[in-house]
């Protein structure tokens, strides 16, 4: 595994010190001691950040965040789009499983198709991009997998409310989620084989597909979709990505493989949208 730069490391640590503590200025000396850098070490990196306007010396020698940084943030901020990362990770999905991906953001009681990826199988699927649906409670187990005050407060607001099987089957679902980053969506017994793979369309209370979190290897299973969330900053499940369109039923172990591949990815979303370092190849 490749690592980065020590002086990389040290520019980022400086940065992103001075970041966390807004309205304050820092002299070299509260960053050597802070930042357990050389005098010399850090005093050339202070004078390289303040030449490229990514800091700002101020007449009484301290280090605030300087303009060009200020502007570097404020493009981010106008036009980043969580959309921005997802794509080539859906596009990789879809090629790989021969699959369509999709991703649903959560808003208020709402889950939104924003984005999609389809391999050449699945150009044309017939949910159309943009539509917008009532969060039921086989997609709140992927939302609220790690939030399970949300997941209570949703069940007493919602309509209809589930009953005490579906309850049950969720609870079970986000235990899952929560140990694996993914859930299998199967199709119900008796349901009919074109329905929406992911129940995004069910507005009842009997969704085509149920969760299963227990299967055996020699088995096969109509898996209608694979849905594992993306996390935020602060830990919230707000996007999902749905893998859906298999053209057969997989084992246990297929599911697995495709499973881990979704959450991996959904994984290294969530670094990113989270601030947190990425893992290295």
């Amino acid at each position: 595994m490749s690592r980065s730069s020590p002086g990389v490391r040290r520019v980022a640590a400086i940065l992103n010190f001075i970041a966390d503590h807004p309205g304050q200025a820092f002299a070299l000396t509260d960053l050597v001691r802070a930042l357990k850098l050389s005098r010399a070490t850090c005093h050339a990196l202070l004078t390289g950040l303040v030449d490229v306007g990514y800091l700002y010396r101020t007449t009484d020698k301290t280090y605030v965040l300087g303009p060009a940084l200020a502007a570097i943030g404020r493009t981010a901020a106008e036009h980043f789009s969580p959309l921005q990362v997802a794509q080539p990770e859906m596009r990789s999905l879809a090629d790989e499983f021969d699959i369509v991906c999709g991703a649903y953001f959560l808003e208020g009681d709402t889950i939104h198709l924003r984005e999609r990826a389809a391999s050449m199988s699945h150009v044309g699927y017939p949910v159309p991009m943009g539509t917008r649906m009532p969060l039921r409670w086989i997609q709140a187990i992927s939302f609220f997998a790690r939030s399970p005050r949300d997941a209570d407060a949703w069940i007493t607001r919602s309509d209809p409310v589930p009953g005490a099987d579906q309850v049950a089957q969720m609870q079970a679902g986000m235990e899952f989620v929560r140990e694996q980053g993914f859930i299998p969506l199967v199709r119900r017994p008796g349901s009919a084989p074109e329905a929406e793979p992911s129940g995004i369309r069910a507005a009842s209370e009997d969704p085509p597909v149920v969760p299963v979190t227990r299967f055996e290897d020699d088995r096969s299973y109509p898996v209608m979709a694979l849905m594992a969330p993306i996390y935020d900053s602060r830990d919230r499940a707000t996007i999902s990505l749905v893998m859906a369109g298999f053209d057969s039923a997989l084992t246990g172990p297929q599911i697995m493989l495709a499973g881990r591949r979704l959450a991996e990815a959904c994984e290294r979303i969530s670094r990113f949208l989270s601030g947190r370092p990425a893992d290295l190849d």
